[in-house]
């Protein structure tokens, strides 16, 4: 047996942790190997998903990756999509053998104060997000996700989760606005080189999107003038990071699969204790 397949079959041979992050528009797989990102897969949130479907779509994930389902230790779900999690639930059972624990029920400690007058209230993606944060770049700090909505979340310097601010993501609004208004086409949001549009399309292209720069620098100076967080760094997540960030030289750090590690962060703290 030469190196590489030594190394292969030592890959499989490995216990792993399945991690998924349900979110309005996608749900995000990632399969870890210790505190290392094997593969990650992306599928659509679909409200009317069975659980069949689901698992059919699983099992395919792990063939194509060349990995065995039956080798993963545990997985950690975080779900802002109640009416997905039994059906992810029962699809992982099926798949993997093993009964998915989501962030937010009585068996996941976080370790994480929240400060929310209703904590339960908080995403648990949030959550999740800024156990990373925390863990990677200590406190203070300030995550900023864009995805369906745009958010930041802050934790404070004593660690705590401070609470944060929501709006419309960049998509969803430009989304709404093409659909409310007769005669504005769809567009997808995109940089523009020059900020006066020269026709609807490109005036929409080039609205939507400083509109969406400016705001979130705009916020970002406003959370940094608050008492404690002036040296606070900004971790930035989400699929549209990548399209915005060139112009958001406020962002500190850019790490897409945020999520998925602070997931792995609880999954290994919670399968270890239960293993032990």
């Amino acid at each position: 047996m030469n190196k590489k397949e030594m190394k292969r079959t030592s890959m499989h041979t490995q216990e792993k942790l399945l991690v998924v992050d349900i979110g309005n528009t996608q749900m995000v797989f990632g399969l870890f190997e210790g505190e290392s990102l094997i593969t990650h897969w992306r599928l659509s949130s679909e409200r009317q998903l069975t659980s069949d479907e689901l698992a059919l779509q699983l099992h395919g994930m792990f063939e194509q990756s060349g990995l065995v389902a039956d080798q993963v230790l545990g997985i950690m779900v975080a779900s802002v999509v109640p009416h997905l999690d039994m059906t992810l639930a029962e699809a992982c059972e099926r798949v993997c053998g093993k009964r998915a624990v989501f962030v937010g029920s009585a068996d996941v400690k976080t370790g994480m104060a929240v400060d929310y007058k209703n904590p339960r209230e908080v995403g648990a993606d949030r959550i999740v997000n800024a156990i990373a944060a925390r863990e990677m770049f200590g406190a203070p700090a300030i995550v900023l996700d864009c995805g369906t909505a745009t958010t930041f979340d802050v934790i404070s310097p004593n660690g705590h989760y401070a609470g944060g601010l929501i709006l419309p993501g960049v998509e969803l609004a430009l989304t709404a606005l093409c659909r409310r208004a007769a005669k504005l086409p769809e567009v997808s949001i995109q940089r523009t080189k020059v900020l006066i549009g020269r026709d609807t399309t490109s005036s929409l292209q080039s609205g939507s999107y400083w509109a969406a720069v400016d705001a979130i620098a705009g916020l970002i100076k406003r959370l940094k003038r608050e008492p404690g967080y002036q040296d606070a760094p900004v971790i930035a997540t989400g699929g549209l990071v990548s399209l915005l960030i060139a112009d958001l030289p406020e962002i500190d750090h850019h790490l897409p699969h945020l999520t998925l590690s602070g997931l792995q962060m609880l999954a290994q703290r919670h399968f270890i204790s239960h293993t032990s």
